[in-house]
């Protein structure tokens, strides 16, 4: 791979469209203020992000760790672009913007996440893997779909279809986003059949081949044809550094928030990733503020600050792996022994003390059976569309979904972009409402 076919401000679906506009924003500037505008993005604002919606206590939501995400991945991508560019003075690329673009591809990679956190995504995987939906996979097989986009769903690919996919009445193209900015997102570029039984993969089969023409143009490398299986696009890795240095040191701020953890634990988990003379002096500077909730947020600043300088290093020090396609796992993993120690420490804690906690099991618990509830009656819907309860029900489905399609998978796909881009309110709202638990309020 090459940076200066990897840079491409190509817009996808308007490759023939040449705007005689001309902007004062960069294309790349134009993708993440799309993005900020979009309803989908809007819509994050009432999704859980880990822990349940805040009533006193305001903790992160897919908006706000969608936005502290992209703040960290313009850092990151504006170190990469002036370290590249002092590699490379004379390259036509466009290193001046690798910010933006890794900025609004961190805005854009949670948006295909559906209701409820991550057991959103686990709780449309078993429905078809080890609940009613079971039923469906004959039919969509021989059809000729591909069932392993449902029992593996993923909200990446969601994302990537959200992005890419032409609804109706819209605009072809979807988002009509750069080349560069959509191969950004895919973290894991593979058909869900390479998936191994986990929601890890790049895009579903109706998006496939698509990304194929991106991927092509791009110069990013095929590995496999069938199934599909491609190499990362290189700023993708800065895309999931700055995703896993967010949700992981934010959820142990947020944990504090809400007593979840000690004062003393959080900021010992904090302080492990400094040594000598670095770890007094930030000891030293949490006497000149007496509050402790700003005492928490300094030390969780200096630990970004860190990882964002140890990720941007180890993307350097691992240039031409990344582009030759043989670099293998995160940057995350290759910050320094002491820094990974600290990471881990805080990854162990947060799974086995934050991530079990009552407050976010309840939410998990609720999502399955909300989740579950909303598609057996919408696949039972569509099965049977000229049942009298059918109509009412696909008649909630907004026109743009097509649950009309010819195709079971189809059909299929146009109730889970329903149900994934519901709000977690919304979700609950109409299930209230379907089983009789409330009624509108006129």
């Amino acid at each position: 791979m090459n940076w200066e076919r990897l840079l491409s401000s190509r817009r996808f679906g308007m490759e023939e469209y040449r705007a005689e506009n001309r902007h004062d924003r960069t294309e790349y500037q134009r993708d993440y203020d799309r993005l900020i505008f979009s309803s989908p993005f809007r819509r994050l604002q009432n999704k859980t992000q880990v822990f349940p919606l805040p009533g006193s206590v305001f903790v992160h939501n897919r908006l706000t760790h969608s936005l502290e995400v992209s703040s960290v991945g313009r850092s990151l991508g504006e170190n990469i672009g002036r370290e590249i560019r002092r590699k490379y003075p004379s390259s036509p690329a466009h290193f001046e913007e690798t910010g933006a673009i890794v900025s609004a591809a961190c805005l854009a990679h949670d948006l295909g996440n559906p209701p409820f956190g991550h057991s959103g995504e686990k709780a449309i995987s078993t429905f078809f893997s080890e609940g009613k939906g079971q039923a469906l996979q004959r039919q969509v097989e021989t059809e000729g779909g591909r069932w392993t986009d449902f029992t593996c769903f993923e909200g990446n690919a969601n994302a990537v279809r959200l992005l890419m996919h032409q609804f109706k009445g819209r605009r072809k193209g979807g988002f009509a986003l750069t080349y560069s900015t959509l191969a950004s997102i895919v973290k894991y570029p593979y058909s869900s059949e390479l998936s191994g039984g986990k929601n890890k993969f790049g895009f579903f089969a109706s998006e496939e081949d698509e990304y194929g023409i991106i991927a092509d143009a791009l110069g990013i490398p095929r590995l496999g044809e069938d199934p599909v299986c491609y190499t990362r696009h290189p700023l993708a890795y800065l895309v999931e550094a700055a995703d896993d240095i967010c949700y992981q040191i934010m959820d142990i701020e947020d944990a504090h928030k809400l007593h979840l953890i000690s004062t003393e634990k959080a900021q010992e988990l904090f302080l492990s990733f400094f040594e000598g003379e670095k770890r007094q002096r930030r000891i030293n500077n949490l006497h000149f503020v007496s509050d402790i909730n700003e005492q928490i947020a300094y030390l969780r600043a200096s630990v970004i600050g860190l990882l964002v300088k140890e990720c941007s290093e180890a993307f350097l020090k691992h240039e031409e792996e990344i582009l030759s396609g043989e670099f293998k796992g995160s940057l995350i993993k290759r910050v320094s022994e002491n820094t990974q120690r600290a990471y881990r420490q805080c990854s162990d804690f947060a799974a086995n003390r934050i991530y079990l906690s009552k407050d976010v099991l309840d939410i998990e618990l609720a999502g399955y059976r909300i989740i579950g509830f909303l598609l057996e009656k919408l696949s039972e819907a569509i099965l049977n569309p000229s049942h009298t309860y059918s109509k009412l029900l696909l008649g909630r489905i907004p026109e743009q979904y097509e649950p009309d399609s010819d195709d079971l998978y189809a059909q299929l796909q146009s109730i889970l972009d329903y149900v994934s881009g519901m709000t977690d309110i919304y979700a609950l709202d109409l299930y209230r409402k379907i089983t009789g638990m409330g009624l509108p309020v006129v």
